[in-house]
């Protein structure tokens, strides 16, 4: 009987957790105004080693994101003073550079690192969705958003909207004078970070029992270029896609994205790795080879493929993706030929259905 209270209470302190809890170690949202150049906004993502910035606008700009209702307002006075408009991620940011003739001309990416972020957003389908989470939005709710395919969501300090049990979740209007980002890395940061007993059999189970393989895994050749591989990865909005062995496919392949299962994975290639390039390399490095690229990028130290195999523990898989800072883990064989991939998404989605 004591032993039954003990794990109530256990479950108690899961589901007691809101956002606002997920996001109190979080620092103040990093962002930049619609009329930033694309160069400006680099140099920010770069600078907080971060993925993604919301674009801020005077209230009433309805340029951008179509619906959001996302505002910033005078503490004092509730007087709205921005709206955000839009997420602008590396990927936009790439996708724009990536397109057109002139690669190799370094007039042409000066033009283009000189555009307006208000010109791009939405050219990448998740830079029009943005999401508020109410502070009180539970970490199951949390879940359950994040398990759709949402990378990230505003949570506001304190929040104009009362939680209730028929307001909860995904908010499309929120009016607050700070917000704070909230990740799917930083939801599963959190669970890492906190070892909580009624998650601990869940984690013991191995992702394939889980059901957390996806087993369509769309991947680029070594002979990919790195501006084939951006613009195969926005029309298919994938941040990162395996580099596979791939000798036998036919030329028009490696121009585009092909099925990646039973091949040997030989590295990742991510738009995130692209922070770390300085403008002046990136000109000369759009027309290497994908593989090329993360050899360079990875400045002599060969960027360790993430994999493991469907036998591994979700702990695992989650140590992994938190330690390495990535989004997704490659699933190989014995032979380390791909068999699947494991994104956050998937980890999230299939955490949440086992909890339930």
């Amino acid at each position: 009987m004591q032993h039954e209270k003990s794990k109530e209470e256990d479950h108690n302190r899961l589901i007691n957790i809101t956002a606002k809890d997920l996001t109190a170690r979080n620092r103040r949202l990093v962002e930049v105004p619609y009329t930033a150049t694309l160069s400006h906004a680099m140099n920010t993502l770069v600078a907080n080693s971060i993925s993604s910035l919301p674009v801020a606008a005077p209230p009433g700009h309805w340029i951008g994101a179509g619906g959001s209702m996302i505002m910033e307002s005078d503490k004092q006075t509730g007087a709205v003073r921005k709206h955000y408009i839009g997420i602008l991620t590396m990927l936009d940011i790439l996708a724009h550079i990536a397109g057109g003739e002139n690669l190799s001309d370094p007039t042409d990416l000066d033009r283009k690192m000189g555009s307006q972020v208000s010109s791009i957003i939405g050219h990448c389908l998740e830079g029009l969705s943005l999401w508020t989470l109410n502070p009180g939005t539970t970490l199951l709710e949390c879940m359950e958003v994040f398990s759709k395919g949402i990378h990230r969501a505003l949570v506001p300090l304190e929040s104009s909207i009362e939680s209730s049990n028929t307001i909860s979740g995904v908010e499309l209007v929120e009016s607050s004078s700070a917000y704070r980002m909230l990740t799917q890395m930083d939801l599963l940061r959190f669970l890492r970070d906190h070892h909580f007993d009624d998650i601990k059999d869940v984690l013991s189970r191995s992702v394939s029992d889980l059901r957390a393989v996806n087993e369509s895994v769309y991947a680029v050749t070594e002979s990919t270029t790195v501006a084939n591989a951006i613009n195969s990865m926005k029309s298919a909005l994938l941040n990162a896609v395996p580099i596979v062995h791939a000798p036998d496919v036919a030329e028009e392949d490696h121009l585009q994205l092909i099925n990646g299962r039973h091949r040997k994975v030989i590295g990742t290639f991510s738009a995130t790795d692209l922070k770390a390039c300085r403008l002046p390399e990136l000109q000369t490095w759009l027309p290497l080879s994908a593989l090329e690229f993360t050899e360079k990028a990875a400045s002599g130290e060969g960027r360790e493929t993430v994999s493991c195999t469907e036998e591994a523990t979700m702990e695992e898989a989650i140590e992994k993706v938190v330690t390495r800072g990535v989004h997704r883990v490659w699933v190989v064989n014995q032979q380390g030929l791909l068999k699947g991939v494991v994104s956050l998404t998937d980890i999230i989605r299939s955490l949440r259905a086992a909890l339930l």
